[in-house]
């Protein structure tokens, strides 16, 4: 099978024009990754270059040994990756030690994986880990409200969970888990990586202040679902401070308890305070 008709292919394009497309990734901002099924590597294998060589990850992933993703490019733009595919995005190749990777299939004009693949696959180690391998998306982008809100609440897990959870009644539901912050890093290095991967032991999204946010998932719908429920209610917030800086009413405490209880998700103790 060629490699632009498999499915998988599809979905990851999909995804990079759908976040272009809400204003997520201005020039080439954002980064995408997907860790790639058995099934579908076999079935595009054929198109491979196995000539490319290793080159080093700059961190160590054993997790994910012999492994294959497909990303975005450094560099690249969201907005070509529709156009022309094969020259902004690759499919990569983990060595059996989890330190180096090869590119086996596109970026056919040069360059390399994006400049984030660090924190792209150790927060994939992480999700592999504590999904028992059932999240295989890892999505930044430059949500424009999340950011805002990043200059205005303090940069807590709490407030932000509590916030967001309160701004439409689907949060709780759609992220249980709440959301972690990250006060801000350097991007692209080590300790984002690192202090994001934490973040990502306990949650699904992590916002990076003054940044953007980074969320893993099970497949691309539910990972760009995601993304787009905590904008959203991002952008509600944003309107509503920009109305008035308290509220008259809101959902409560138990609200929330009895929300948990009729959709049957499980909240966190920590972002159930009284205010």
């Amino acid at each position: 099978m060629r490699v632009l008709d498999a499915e998988f292919i599809k979905g990851f394009i999909r995804l990079a024009t759908d976040g272009f497309n809400q204003g997520w990734h201005e020039r080439n901002g954002g980064n995408l990754t997907y860790r790639i099924k058995t099934e579908e590597v076999n079935s595009v294998k054929e198109n491979f270059n196995t000539n490319n060589p290793w080159m080093p990850i700059g961190t160590t992933v054993k997790g994910l040994a012999l492994e294959y993703f497909l990303v975005t490019g450094s560099g690249k733009f969201f907005r070509n990756v529709e156009l022309d595919p094969e020259v902004n995005i690759a499919i990569i190749e983990i060595d059996e030690l989890g330190e180096h990777y090869r590119i086996l299939w596109g970026l056919c004009e040069g360059g390399r994986p994006t400049s984030e693949l660090p924190s792209h696959l150790m927060n994939h180690e992480v999700k592999k880990q504590q999904t028992n391998g059932l999240h295989r998306v890892i999505y930044h982008c430059h949500t424009t409200n999340v950011i805002a809100l990043t200059f205005v609440l303090p940069l807590t897990d709490e407030v932000f969970t509590r916030e967001l959870w309160e701004m439409a009644t689907e949060c709780p539901v759609v992220f249980p888990d709440g959301v972690g912050v990250v006060s801000w890093m350097v991007p692209g290095g080590r300790d984002i990586a690192i202090a994001t991967s934490e973040l990502m032991k306990k949650y699904d999204v992590a916002i990076w202040a003054h940044h953007g946010i980074f969320c893993s998932g099970m497949d691309f719908d539910l990972t760009f679902g995601l993304a787009h429920t905590v904008e959203k209610s991002a952008e509600i917030l944003v309107k509503v401070l920009s109305i008035r800086p308290d509220k008259l009413q809101t959902i409560t405490t138990k609200n929330f308890r009895d929300l948990a209880h009729d959709f049957k998700v499980t909240l966190p103790e920590q972002f159930l305070y009284e205010k």
